[in-house]
């Protein structure tokens, strides 16, 4: 603890009251943490009135202690004293009676718990309050009547009840006088404690036959200026020989007593003697005329035994120490007494559990705050004395806060002992318990729930990476294709997201739910995959992102019809004719009709079919090849020219066909002969077309090939759970070529042509692309795990 100062002042302001004697500022800095100051002011004053410029003492100015909320912390009951945050003054809230709040104490003050936030500061303010002299002194009794003996000698002691005055110090009763009589004077004891006891001395014998009865007024003069005084009235009644007074058998009577004895516990027994006969020797006890109801409701005084029992509670807390005075009187005429003061010592036993008060932060507490930040303060008294008003408070929790003793008695600080993190709890509930040392340990818990306030520590996290999508082709331009979600564990802005794309121009995306939207309608016949980045971002300061990489594969649809190569006329229709000798045998080639497709699987599964021909029995058509051969050979009856279409149609589900017509001419076998050097010019013609035919099947299976490679090489390239691998199907024949097999968890797929395997079904939704063929891993070993980057 550092004393930076004790500093005295004593001004006078015109508008202040002259009764504001003087300010104490004591500066006591704990940790940094608090500071006590100490004022004087009146009882009595009016409220509004300044006590101090608490502004100007803690070295603030107006704005900072409004904006700091300074305040005062004074429990439940309202505070006699206020703070004006506007002019940093401390102003008397209530009219103050210093009885009312200290009794008779010497010194009268109170103690006031001030807080300033932003950050956390606790000062101690203590007013003393001055009193005044608003009361005079009172007897109890307004007369006394005192009998006393003729045979009294001289230097009796008559005690006299004291006059109380409620206040204290210098303005409760300093002097007591007598009225003039030539027989009595007056002798005042002092007891310290503002306890000054008036006793009446005979100073001159008595003679009832001259004087039967005194009067005499007794006044009690305070120590107030002007000084106030009250009177009572003292008869002296003069009464026959009673001599001898009773005699205690001890000079002295302590005794110890523990608090809360149980009531009619025996504390002690007086006994005094009287040395007269019959009534003037029989000896009752009475407490004396100075013992107050308060020692008289907890004690009680038989009269006959002497014995001081317990009659009510009892509490060290209340008072330590008992002086009780204890009157031997005999039943003489003129009683005679004695007096004698018994000292009770009260010992403190264990019966106050420790109190707890919690000074805490009024906001939530961030969860990047470093360990050893301050969370709370924490005051706790224990009214017992000794080990039994010892106190030591701790956490008996597994929680990520510790208390720390500051140099203050007992006071603590509730610290951060390690990080926190909101996202694994946003609350806490400390529960601090104080115990005592004492016999029979008493203790109390108090607790203090802390909310802790979220950081932007956690950037956004997408639920896949990478993601893996599959649409359809000639999707609508300006609708959402595929969805990407993120998720962040802040809350808040810190966990509002919003989304980018990286580096794409035919795609845009929905910021708020991540839907992706294209700007263009997909072709897999030019675009079969494509790859690109969204960023996901919070909205925390400074803001976290993260990005993930996408790919798409576009699947086939049956948007493409078949397309006739041969027969193809000059002007481009599918037409042709065909001459043949009439006596070719059954079986011959007539021609073959050529289509291609750019779809591919069932899409591009090409079927011919006769829509039309004029003799069934002569001519068939192979619906795989397409090639047109006789059935039979040609009688005289046949018909010299027919006329075959053909119609060739693909397997999607929605089939998409074209036609092409062949004429069939029947000829003389010289006449074919003619024909065929005429046709075999024309051939050359025809050749030149089918090259070129050739040339773009082979660059669209060349390109088909490629970007079947590719895929293959970027799947095994990723560290994911699954990985491309074709499989070679060994129940295939090979007639296709778009025949492609993959493994998808327990199923296979493959993409088919015209033949299938034997077992192989159609997996629903794949618009008839893709079969499921058997699981053969447990027969040939092998573990396949795959999925065809082009079918979902």
């Amino acid at each position: 603890m550092f004393h930076f100062g004790i500093m005295e002042q004593r001004q006078t302001w015109s508008k202040w009251p002259m009764w504001i004697s003087h300010m104490i500022v004591l500066i006591t800095l704990c940790s940094g943490t608090s500071a006590q100051f100490r004022y004087s002011i009146s009882e009595e004053v009016k409220e509004g009135t300044i006590v101090g410029n608490i502004a100007k003492d803690l070295g603030l100015d107006k704005t900072t202690l409004k904006d700091r909320g300074y305040r005062i912390v004074y429990g439940s009951a309202e505070p006699p004293f206020r703070v004006n945050q506007g002019d940093g003054f401390l102003y008397v809230n209530r009219k103050i009676d210093r009885e009312e709040e200290c009794d008779r104490s010497k010194v009268c003050v109170i103690d006031l718990k001030t807080v300033l936030e932003n950050p956390l500061e606790v000062h101690y303010v203590a007013v003393e309050i001055l009193d005044v002299n608003d009361h005079a002194p009172s007897f109890p009794e307004n007369e006394r009547i005192i009998e006393i003996f003729e045979s009294a000698l001289s230097g009796a002691r008559f005690q006299l009840q004291a006059a109380r005055d409620a206040d204290s110090g210098s303005l409760s009763v300093q002097q007591y006088k007598l009225s003039h009589n030539e027989h009595f004077r007056l002798e005042v004891k002092d007891r310290g404690a503002d306890r000054k006891i008036p006793s009446l001395i005979l100073q001159k014998p008595l003679d009832r036959e001259s004087v039967k009865t005194h009067m005499l007024l007794l006044t009690a003069i305070d120590g107030g200026k002007p000084p106030k005084s009250g009177n009572m009235t003292i008869i002296v009644e003069v009464s026959d020989v009673n001599d001898n007074p009773p005699v205690f058998t001890q000079d002295n009577y302590n005794v110890e007593l523990e608090e809360n004895s149980p009531l009619g516990t025996i504390v002690i027994r007086v006994n005094a003697t009287d040395m007269d006969e019959g009534t003037n020797g029989e000896v009752v006890y009475s407490f004396g005329n100075d013992v107050d109801e308060q020692v008289r409701a907890r004690f009680g005084l038989d009269p006959v035994t002497g014995e001081i029992t317990v009659a009510g509670l009892v509490d060290f807390e209340e008072s330590g120490k008992y002086e009780i005075d204890i009157q031997a009187s005999d039943k003489g005429a003129a009683t005679l007494t004695t007096d004698k003061t018994v000292i009770i010592n009260i010992i403190d036993v264990n019966d106050n559990a420790p109190e707890i008060e919690v000074t805490s932060f009024s906001r939530a507490l961030p969860e990047n705050s470093k360990p050893g930040t301050t969370v709370a303060l924490i005051s706790v008294k224990d009214s017992d004395s000794g080990l039994n008003g010892k106190v030591i408070c701790y956490i008996n929790q597994n929680l990520p806060f510790t208390l720390t003793p500051s140099l203050q008695k007992n006071m603590y600080s509730l610290v951060t002992k390690s990080l926190l993190d909101r996202e694994l709890q946003s609350q806490y509930t400390v529960t601090i318990i104080c115990k005592d040392a004492g016999y029979l340990s008493l203790s109390s818990n108090k607790t203090v729930n802390i909310v802790v306030s979220d950081v932007n520590d956690n950037g956004p996290i997408f639920s896949q990476n990478p993601y893996n999508f599959y649409i359809m082709e000639n999707n609508t331009p300006g609708a959402s294709v595929i969805s990407v979600t993120a998720h962040d564990d802040d809350e808040g802005s810190n966990a509002l997201i919003t989304y980018h794309i990286l580096l794409t121009s035919f795609l845009n995306i929905n910021s708020e739910n991540g839907d992706v939207i294209a700007l263009k309608s997909f072709d897999f016949e030019t675009l079969k995959t494509f790859q690109f980045q969204v960023v996901a971002t919070d909205s925390g300061t400074p803001s976290l992102s993260n990005n993930v990489t996408v790919n798409v594969f576009i699947l086939d649809q049956n948007d493409n019809a078949p397309v006739i190569l041969y027969p193809l006329s000059s002007n481009g229709s599918a037409e042709g004719v065909e001459e043949i000798p009439r006596n070719v045998n059954a079986g011959h080639l007539v021609t073959k009709v050529r289509a291609y497709d750019a779809d591919i699987g069932y899409n591009g599964w090409l079927l011919f079919s006769l829509q039309e021909v004029t003799d069934h029995s002569l001519f068939g058509l192979d619906r795989y090849t397409g090639q047109i051969r006789t059935l039979r050979s040609f009688t005289e009856t046949d018909e010299a020219e027919h006329k075959l279409v053909i119609l060739v149609k693909d397997n999607g589900n929605v089939s998409l066909s074209a036609t092409a017509t062949v004429v069939v001419k029947v000829v003389e076998p010289k006449e074919a002969f003619a024909a065929s050097d005429v046709k075999s010019a024309s051939k050359d013609d025809d050749s030149n077309v089918t090259f070129y035919l050739m040339i773009t099947l082979g660059s669209v299976s060349a390109l088909f090939i490629i970007s079947i490679i590719v895929l293959i090489a970027m799947q095994c390239s990723k560290s994911t759970d699954y990985t491309s691998k074709y499989l070679e199907d060994k129940n295939y024949d090979g007639t296709l070529c778009h025949s492609i097999q993959y493994r998808s968890g327990d199923k296979r797929y493959m993409l088919v042509g015209p033949r299938m395997s034997i077992g192989s079904t159609i997996v629903p939704g794949s618009n008839a692309n893709t079969l499921v063929l058997p699981d053969r891993r447990k027969a040939s070993g092998e573990v396949r795990s795959a999925k065809h980057p082009l079918i979902s």
